[in-house]
């Protein structure tokens, strides 16, 4: 038996997810830095919440688009750069190991154009699930919408593997149904956000767009459609 002593100890990320990852993480750093005095003066300190109001999904722009049927750019902004912005170090945390876990199954099973589209395709319609939905001056922030249509994209490769071999398909959603009751239970107990509802979209989200992203997922699509 022969072993390749140049192979790497640990198996390679696709480029995509580390830049993504890079840029999330890059951002928190940056804040984290000026939070601390190492950067950018006593002004620094605001840098967070500044980005948050400028980049942050706001769902009272949001609902002022729809209400006066005028759209803004200024307002729409939110719905791409929400995912960069984050209130809490722990949750940039939560989603980067989402990001760089499923990231690395994804990447690997879908294209980068795929990749990018389910994140954040995922991360649009959960800002606009949110928007609809609630009724809330609460900025939606974080990555974890665009983390939850990965899950999504992953829950579709399972799905397609499980009908492969006979097997129940509803095993493909035992993440899913095990991460939102976690919510429901962290919801009730502590009185939890609101943000469930983009979390959810994120997933259906990066779950339907896999059939028309995925290799071979329009015609996979298709055979379905005539199957019926």
């Amino acid at each position: 038996m022969s072993y390749d002593h140049n192979a790497s100890p640990v198996n390679p990320l696709p480029p995509v997810v580390v830049i993504l990852v890079l840029a999330i993480t890059g951002i928190e750093i940056l804040f984290q830095l000026g939070n601390s005095g190492l950067i950018g003066g006593p002004q620094a300190t605001g840098w967070r919440i500044a980005a948050l109001e400028e980049y942050g999904f706001r769902q009272p722009l949001f609902a002022w688009m729809v209400e006066n049927r005028h759209f803004r750019w200024d307002f729409a902004l939110g719905v791409i750069t929400y995912p960069f912005v984050d209130y809490y170090f722990t949750s940039v945390i939560f989603s980067v190991v989402f990001i760089l876990a499923l990231g690395k199954m994804v990447g690997e099973a879908f294209s980068s154009l795929a990749f990018l589209a389910i994140f954040f395709g995922a991360s649009i319609m959960g800002a606009l699930a949110y928007g609809l939905i609630w009724e809330t001056p609460v900025v939606l922030f974080g990555a974890m919408p665009g983390a939850y249509g990965l899950i999504g994209a992953y829950s579709f490769v399972l799905w397609l593997g499980l009908a492969g071999t006979g097997a129940q398909r509803m095993k493909a959603f035992q993440l899913i149904g095990f991460l939102m009751g976690l919510q429901l239970f962290w919801g009730l107990l502590f009185a939890g956000s609101k943000d469930w509802v983009a979390d959810l979209a994120g997933f259906a989200t990066g779950f339907a767009l896999s059939f028309v992203v995925s290799p071979g997922g329009w015609k996979h699509l298709l055979e379905k459609i005539r199957a019926r």
